[in-house]
């Protein structure tokens, strides 16, 4: 089984619902898993430290994780047209494996949430692509093959799947948005298991 690593910060809940999504759409491409891991919230004012093991959810990511994928699928919520600290922080501390070559050539996708329509859906997604070009990862993005992506009248984009969840955070993933993100996690589970066979 290749491994799709779906790994995301999330605050509201509503990230972390669209990493289920993604990955219950790689476990639907046969000899594909997903691991969901996550990062800890970092603080502004001092270096705090989190516990090993986070209270709920999925274990936080470590490198080995990244090395280990054969696939990866990054989230975060927006924060000012960009992705959030704790995403970024994390990725910072990924030199030695962009040294080492160890993400080049493996396939990757991203997706975010936002609380307004355009809070920065696209911005973030962009942006978010940056740092995995520099490591060599093959973007994978979402066509308007999807029917959904026409049909969405909250989140969704041609860069990723995106979650409008409202100005309180409270809104769920509209069938609109659950499919995209499950399309995008069987589109990068697809081409990941392509690349391995070597028919892409």
């Amino acid at each position: 089984m290749a491994e799709i690593l779906v790994l995301y910060y999330s605050r509201t809940g509503g990230t972390a619902e669209m990493a289920r999504r993604i990955a219950r759409g790689v476990e639907e491409v046969p000899e594909m898993t997903a691991r969901l891991r996550t990062v800890p919230a970092i603080s502004t004012v001092c270096e705090a430290i989190a516990d090993d093991i986070p209270n709920a959810g999925p274990p936080y990511v470590n490198l080995d994780d990244l090395k280990e994928c054969a696939g990866l699928a990054l989230g975060s919520p927006t924060r000012f047209g960009n992705m959030a600290a704790p995403l970024k922080y994390f990725l910072d501390s990924t030199g030695g494996l962009w040294l080492a070559g160890a993400l080049c050539g493996k396939p990757a996708a991203v997706f975010t949430s936002a609380s307004t329509l355009h809070g920065g859906h696209e911005s973030t997604l962009l942006t978010m692509m940056l740092p995995l070009l520099h490591h060599g990862m093959l973007l994978v993005g979402l066509p308007f093959t999807e029917a959904a992506l026409h049909q969405t009248r909250g989140g969704g984009t041609p860069y990723g799947p995106s979650h409008w969840s409202g100005a309180e955070s409270s809104a769920v993933l509209d069938n609109e948005e659950q499919r995209l993100g499950r399309a995008l996690g069987r589109r990068l589970a697809d081409v990941t298991r392509r690349l391995a066979q070597g028919g892409v």
